[in-house]
């Protein structure tokens, strides 16, 4: 089956909202697949991923003979794992699953420059809200930077198709609005989001999602805070906090979000060991700031890093950091990094 191919813009295909309509993006995804066709959607699952790939399998109901939701990474936080079991989302472990058993491929979310694992993988087509990576193609490629999140653009596709979402996947799609929209305080929010939110806001079980908002943390982690308090260091209006070794990143983030709402503090950095990786987590409010661009100039010559302007991550495998012992590295560490390309 051959697709009609859209305008390449720095490398990959773009497709904006002001030049493709809703039904157009519709019917470009619906061509990729046959009846016969057994679909694997891969997602880092987070809320946001989650609900867009319940929508896929929504979408594609009757229209393929499968539909698999795969995912690499363990899920630790308790909000996401209270988001699983309460809506029963059904997902797999990408590790256990044969590849080769699938005729089409589905990232949502991402793209295949962000994990090697999905590298290693040819997708058929590519869903995602972060800014536009090279080195890869697919058939299909829906990428809208200026949206919180992919699933503002699901709604969006459903709609498209006539579905009014199930109470269940109303939810999902509400949460993972909410996430990663981080209620709607991002700025240069897309009024479509807006949209999709009010769809669903009579739809989508509230009571549920406060329940996932709630479920954050384990009793072991407040450990967390304790190092977290501790160890911060301030300087020029920038926090700085690094964590030695986790059980989760996810735990980064949960600091990273808290010491962001702390008075006087423009800049936080909170990092950590997990595994054989540093992870960096950057949180600004992004007026005159770029928290993506920042996380790039700092670490993008040892690992992945980049992100929006409020929020960034950066992963970097330990063997490629310039100290010979992990234990080496410290908060200070973290500041001396960080202040070379800090103005």
């Amino acid at each position: 089956m051959k697709h009609k191919r859209l305008e390449k813009i720095g490398g990959v295909v773009t497709r904006s909202a002001s030049r493709n309509s809703a039904q157009t993006r519709l019917n470009g995804f619906w061509d990729l697949f046959d009846r016969e066709d057994k679909v694997l959607v891969v997602i880092s699952a987070d809320p946001d991923a989650l609900a867009s790939a319940m929508a896929v399998k929504r979408l594609l109901s009757y229209r393929v003979m499968s539909v698999t939701i795969g995912y690499p990474n363990e899920i630790r936080r308790l909000n996401n794992l209270t988001m699983v079991e309460r809506l029963k989302i059904p997902i797999e472990r990408l590790h256990t699953l044969s590849i080769k058993n699938y005729t089409k491929k589905v990232l949502l979310d991402s793209q295949p420059t962000h994990q090697p694992c999905f590298e290693r993988l040819q997708f058929d087509a590519v869903i995602d809200h972060h800014p536009v990576t090279e080195g890869w193609d697919a058939d299909f490629i829906d990428i809208r930077p200026g949206y919180g999140a992919v699933s503002s653009m699901m709604v969006e596709y459903l709609r498209s198709a006539g579905i009014k979402p199930s109470v269940t996947l109303a939810t999902a799609l509400f949460y993972g609005i909410k996430v990663d929209t981080q209620n709607f305080e991002k700025k240069n929010m897309q009024p479509a989001e807006g949209a999709s939110f009010r769809y669903l806001f009579n739809i989508a079980n509230r009571d549920l999602v406060r329940k996932f908002e709630l479920t954050e943390l384990r009793r072991s982690e407040l450990k967390y805070f304790k190092i977290a308090l501790n160890e911060v260091r301030a300087s020029k209006r920038r926090a700085y906090v690094h964590l030695g070794r986790v059980g989760t990143p996810d735990i980064l983030v949960i600091i990273a979000d808290f010491l962001n709402h702390v008075d006087q503090f423009d800049w936080v950095l909170v990092s950590g060991i997990h595994g054989e990786k540093l992870v960096v987590i950057f949180r600004c409010d992004g007026y005159r700031k770029n928290a993506g661009k920042l996380a790039e100039k700092i670490f993008s010559e040892f690992g992945s890093a980049g992100g929006h302007k409020e929020a960034a991550r950066a992963e970097v495998p330990l063997k490629n950091l310039p100290i010979r012992d992990p234990q080496e590295f410290t908060t200070n560490t973290l500041m001396r990094l960080a202040t070379r390309h800090m103005k």
